[in-house]
């Protein structure tokens, strides 16, 4: 990975010139599609946009595809720990880097160029955010206040307050008049006997009051008495009355806001009556919506790896194996198509003499193929009858089929063995179409493609191959030595035995990879070659042979594919298999010398 910076989320990470994050490239695995899986693609991050090529050397030619990051919603995957997906809208990149430090790295440039985007920063968000809840707070208020007072019932209770308030502000009024005259009155009083008292000091005479009367006080002073002021001669206020009616005013105030209270109340449950309703509306719709959006999204990028093999896969075990016999059915009808179509080309492979196939051979493997060898001939040929542990799953006319079930940490290892008998064909000419490359993809229908990695001797080879993928399972490949032998018999009247076991190995030029699931195999095709004696004097012909077959195969699928679905393929697909070479063997030697 190329980048101008080693740790992202720093000052190294932007320009200090532009102020911008610098370019950021490197190799990311994509995933492409359901057929080829996981890809890898030279991926660049620059102005806030992740493009992805090809291959580094191919960008001249332009992207295969970009994202803008301003809304792209980053999720880091909650098992595969050096996978991210990357989302806008509809569309989804699932991408995979080489180990979690790189997907650290990828993820944090990612999120350091979608924040100087101007977009989705904390500052934009506070702002953004604050505004939305102000403008909602202020809709909120006006919409609860303007509710609240509907009704008419309580418009008729606030309009009596009205006229109360009204009544009560009159009524103050009035008894703050008579209270301020009360006070003028006693202040000019006070002011006359005052003046009065200062005239009587000065010559101390008796003071005649205007009706003749004099008053004298306890020092034998006489004072002159003035008549006190009269509240009700003040303008005619009559105070008790205008009390009785302050007190009823302010007891109808607080009758109307009793009542005032009571239709509040009452408003105030039917209000929450609607609100609660409405909010089992909107749960309701948001549950359909997100039901909606999650069935969306399903049939969007149904397809996708969260939906291949995996420990975490989100396809049920019943949906995987309708999607896997859908997807054997369509590979069997354009299989039938092809071979209807095909116009086969004979190939003139020579074929050694047999005992070139009966000597061991000198290579580094030529201890390990006679092990398995004899461990086949000594265990694959013991007859079933009497094991319990076999049991017979499938019986068509000479062919029949068992299963072993065996499981090894979650693994199906069934054991299959099958054994079939066919009129017109050897021993070596089944052994030998089924060992000979060249004529491989005439009758295996399930390759994609195969290579030789290494000759090791005329009946030795080392074999890579690459099945046809069928998802949601992931893709197998296989890397195996094929050896064929000829087995000469013991005794004089028993038959040759022709072996050809396929079992694998490991080579420095077929390394595993992360596009396809390592199977182990160790597998073998046995054949007996019976004669019946001709009549008179006549040739052996091919209705005077008989090729007893016996297949065994031990498979380790690898993966996580549930155990039901690989039972159910095996016991689909082997019986399939060996119809159809067989039949292709007699084909090719229908009309031919017979090759003993």
């Amino acid at each position: 990975m190329s980048e101008k910076s080693s740790s992202s989320g720093s000052d190294e990470d932007v320009d200090p010139e532009s102020g911008q994050p610098v370019e950021l490239g490197g190799v990311l695995s994509k995933w492409t599609n359901y057929i080829h899986g996981w890809q890898d693609r030279w991926v660049v991050l620059k102005n806030n946009t992740l493009s992805y090529y090809k291959s580094e050397d191919e960008r001249e030619y332009g992207c295969r595809g970009s994202l803008c990051l301003s809304k792209a919603v980053i999720t880091p995957h909650e098992f595969d720990e050096c996978r991210f997906d990357i989302s806008v809208n509809d569309s989804v990149w699932y991408l995979r880097a080489e180990d979690p430090e790189q997907r650290l790295q990828w993820i944090e440039s990612i999120e350091l160029h979608k924040a100087e985007s101007g977009y989705g920063s904390e500052t934009s968000l506070r702002r953004h955010g604050s505004m939305l809840s102000l403008t909602s707070a202020a809709s909120a208020l006006s919409a609860t206040s303007t509710s609240s007072f509907k009704g008419h019932r309580l418009r008729e209770k606030l309009a009596e307050m009205e006229t109360f308030r009204d009544i009560l502000c009159r009524q103050v009024d009035t008894l703050q008049k008579y209270f301020d005259s009360c006070a003028d009155a006693v202040s000019k009083d006070e002011f006359l006997r005052d003046r009065e008292e200062e005239e009587d000091e000065e010559d101390f005479p008796t003071t005649t009051r205007p009706d003749g009367e004099c008053n004298h006080n306890n020092n034998g002073s006489k004072e002159k008495l003035f008549s006190p002021a009269s509240p009700k001669a003040m303008n005619g206020i009559d105070f008790k009355g205008e009390a009785i009616t302050f007190k009823a005013t302010t007891a109808g105030i607080l009758s109307t806001l009793s009542h005032c209270i009571e239709l509040m109340v009452k408003r105030e449950d039917s209000w929450q009556k609607r609100l609660d309703k409405e909010l089992e509306k909107r749960r309701r719709v948001e549950d359909a919506y997100k039901s909606a959006m999650n069935e969306l999204k399903k049939k969007s990028h149904y397809g996708g790896p969260d939906y291949e093999e995996g420990p975490n896969s989100l396809i049920n075990e019943d949906e995987f194996f309708d999607a896997v016999e859908a997807a054997l059915d369509r590979q069997d009808k354009i299989e039938e198509q092809c071979q209807s179509e095909k116009v086969r080309i004979p190939r003139l492979t020579p074929v050694p003499p047999g005992d070139a196939y009966s000597t061991i051979g000198t290579h580094r493997y030529a201890t390990k193929v006679e092990e398995m060898v004899q461990n086949h001939m000594t265990y694959s040929l013991q007859d079933m009858g009497g094991d319990a542990n076999w049991q017979l799953v499938i019986e068509e006319g000479e062919m029949k089929v068992y299963r072993r079930e065996v499981e090894e940490n979650g693994i199906v290892l069934d054991p299959l063995k099958a054994t079939h008998a066919v009129k017109g064909v050897t021993g070596h000419e089944v052994c030998h179409y089924f060992w000979d490359t060249a004529v491989r993809l005439d009758w295996e229908t399930t390759i994609e493609n195969f290579n030789v990695v290494e000759t090791l001797s005329d009946n030795a080879v080392i074999v890579y191959q690459t099945h046809k993928r069928v998802w949601p399972a992931s893709q197998r490949d296989v890397l195996y030595l094929s050896a064929i032998r000829k087995i000469l018999a013991t005794n004089e009247n028993d038959p040759d035995t022709w072996l050809v076991c396929n079992f694998s190995v490991d080579h420095d030029n077929a390394a595993p990879t992360n596009r396809c699931v390592r199977a182990k195999i160790n597998v073998a095709m046995i054949c007996q070659t019976l004669v019946s004696p001709p009549e008179g004097d006549k040739e052996i012909s091919r209705d005077n042979i008989l090729c007893k077959i016996t297949y065994v195969a031990n498979v380790n699928p690898g993966g996580w594919a549930p155990a039901s679905v690989l039972r159910a393929v095996a016991k689909r697909e082997y019986p399939k298999f060996l119809k159809r070479f067989t039949s292709y063997v007699q084909e090719k030697t229908a009309g031919k010398p017979i090759l003993f």
